[in-house]
């Protein structure tokens, strides 16, 4: 971990912009307000069969000032990057306020928050990919499309990379300062073939997960990195096994499940039903509100006994993982589904002061703005499913079933609007016969309730078998804002679920 705040974004004014912008706030005799300066580095690169077919830069740099005043919010965001701007941006916020103030019915409080007086915080990671050059990166990703394209299943292999460099500077009128910096990757390989005798097309992609983590993730060498080489070495396989699998036949079957596919129906049935603005209706233009409502809280019975589900901001290498959230609370870990049964809420700090018996009446440090341009608002943390303490592994929840499907790797999804009713698809799906698998079949996709599967749940794997998975692209709130998160899970056995065939669903045969 290099644990340095990168020079070239200390060297930036925004501890003088923050001052002449609070300073003229606390003049304007607003109750609240705060100062937040980013700067955001992206990059993508891609490549198709050995081809690179382009490298993206991309870099946001602003600030801005949220007050609340009147007891409403105002919000303004800027570019230019001079105490004069900075004292007029937080003008404007005053100015919204205002009006915002003659719409508002309920006040805007905040729950209390401890100051947290000029703190650092750096995520983990060895060696920052924006040092590395793009020339480098490209050569590792055209070898990964040669390497796949060598099999003689794989007509075509495409390769992508996505980095961020994240640096965020908080203040506040309580005294709070924050400067933070995180990395984070997103690699994805992807193998596509035909099956001549059918003409069946479809593809393979890795399941490697996202990660908060440096280019070292790409290269193997840390401990817990993934494995590139095999993995590469047997996609193509995995592939041209898919290719000649015979059609799946609905019905009911036991599910064992791998954390590469589990993380997304965790993240869906979850992590947004557990947000609390979402479960108060607060939240429900874009993706809908929750079935997870807040007078079940203690009572509803979300899933088996062997469920327990935690909110982290602090676990390493976590894409939603952070020191301090973009209100100045520092990250916690907290407990939201316990022996089954909803306990807890994803809460930033309005949603903390409305409902005080939560967390202490404190926050949880689920505020986040994806730049500068736009306001915080409540967003996931990293939502993840607890191994068990016994050290089951995957062969051991395999061997427990007679007749199922292992899932494996992540496809497509459709969840309705209350996160309750929903069907997943997946990578890769193998038969399971007497406890043994018995090859791929195609065109599965598994159905459900939320409560209904999370209650199928018989048994969950040990921690050798849990995986950090994740998104780089999870959207919310109008304007839309994107936010990285992780889902970690391990393995884990349902019992009894209905089984589709997409194609015959489709109407396609």
């Amino acid at each position: 971990m290099t644990g340095v705040l990168d020079p070239a974004f200390t060297a930036l004014p925004y501890r003088a912009l923050g001052e002449a912008a609070l300073d003229r706030a606390a003049a304007l005799g607003v109750s609240h307000a705060d100062f937040r300066f980013e700067r955001v580095r992206y990059q993508r690169l891609g490549v198709r069969d050995g081809i690179l077919q382009g490298a993206a830069d991309a870099e946001d740099v602003g600030f801005a000032v949220r007050v609340v005043h009147r007891g409403a919010w105002g919000f303004a965001a800027g570019v230019l990057l001079t105490a004069e701007e900075a004292v007029a941006v937080a003008e404007r916020a005053v100015e919204v306020a205002l009006v915002a103030a003659e719409m508002t019915t309920t006040p805007v409080e905040l729950a209390p928050e401890p100051v947290h007086d000029d703190v650092t915080w750096v995520s983990a990671y060895d060696v920052d990919p924006f040092a590395v050059p793009t020339a480098d990166k490209a050569a590792l990703l055209i070898d990964w499309t040669e390497r796949l394209r060598r099999h003689e299943a794989v007509e075509h292999a495409t390769a992508t990379l996505q980095q961020v460099h994240e640096n965020k500077y908080y203040a506040d009128l309580a005294g709070t300062r924050t400067t933070q910096q995180r990395v984070r990757l997103q690699p994805v390989f992807e193998a596509m073939g035909t099956d001549e005798a059918t003409g069946v097309f479809d593809s393979m992609s890795s399941i490697a997960p996202p990660v908060g983590r440096g280019w070292e993730y790409l290269t193997g060498s840390p401990p817990g990195a993934w494995d590139w080489d095999a993995e590469l070495a047997e996609t193509p396989e995995l592939l041209a096994e898919k290719l000649r699998a015979p059609s799946v036949e609905p019905g009911t079957y036991d599910l064992v499940i791998h954390p590469s596919n589990l993380w997304l129906t965790i993240h869906e049935s979850i992590g947004h039903a557990t947000e609390l603005d979402r479960a108060l209706g607060y939240e429900a233009n874009y993706a809908g509100t929750s079935f997870a409502t807040y007078d079940q809280l203690g009572t509803l019975r979300y899933g088996s006994d062997v469920m327990n589900v935690t909110g982290d901001r602090t676990v390493d290498h976590g894409l939603a993982t952070v020191g301090y959230d973009d209100e100045g609370v520092e990250t916690q870990s907290w407990d939201i589904v316990r022996d089954g049964v909803l306990v807890g809420y994803q809460l930033d700090r309005s949603m903390g002061q409305m409902k005080p018996e939560l967390n202490a009446g404190r926050s949880n440090g689920c505020a986040y703005a994806d730049s500068p341009g736009h306001i915080p608002i409540q967003r996931m943390a990293n939502v993840s499913l607890q191994p068990s303490t016994d050290d089951l592994s995957t062969s051991d929840l395999i061997g427990r079933v007679e007749r199922g499907l292992y899932v494996v790797g992540d496809k497509s999804w459709s969840i309705d609007m209350q996160r309750f009713n929903f069907q997943f698809t997946g990578q890769r799906f193998f038969r399971i016969e007497d406890g043994r698998l018995a090859g791929q079949v195609r065109d599965a996709a598994y159905q459900a309730t939320t409560t209904d599967f999370w209650g199928s749940m018989e048994a969950v794997g040990g921690p050798d078998t849990w995986v950090l998975g994740g998104a780089f692209n999870c959207g919310k709130a109008q304007p839309g804002q994107v936010a990285a998160v992780s889902h970690g899970c391990p393995t884990s056995l349902f019992r009894g679920i209905r089984i589709l065939n997409t194609t015959d669903e489709a109407g396609a045969r």
